[in-house]
């Protein structure tokens, strides 16, 4: 534990933006599963659901939450999804 007080005040602030850090990445994860799984299946609203998982990513990049270039891959992994002919 540190022993100056901005220490320990940094600390605390670190955790706090570790615990949002992680949430917005697992909220990201889930958006970027449905938005390939509506994509598969060929959903009404797809084109709703691609847009949002998007503007999530293209929000977490801007917050300095993941990488740009991460951000792009998983943009593009969601657009080149096809949907599934049976």
């Amino acid at each position: 534990m540190p022993n100056i007080k901005s220490s320990e005040r940094r600390v605390r602030s670190n955790e706090r933006k570790a615990e949002y850090n992680k949430r917005v990445r697992s909220e990201l994860k889930t958006v970027v599963k449905k938005a390939i799984s509506a994509q598969e299946q060929d959903l009404v609203n797809k084109d709703d659901i691609v847009k949002v998982a998007q503007k999530k990513l293209d929000h977490a990049v801007s917050k300095g939450i993941i990488h740009k270039n991460t951000a792009a891959r998983r943009k593009a992994r969601i657009a080149k999804t096809q949907p599934v002919v049976e």
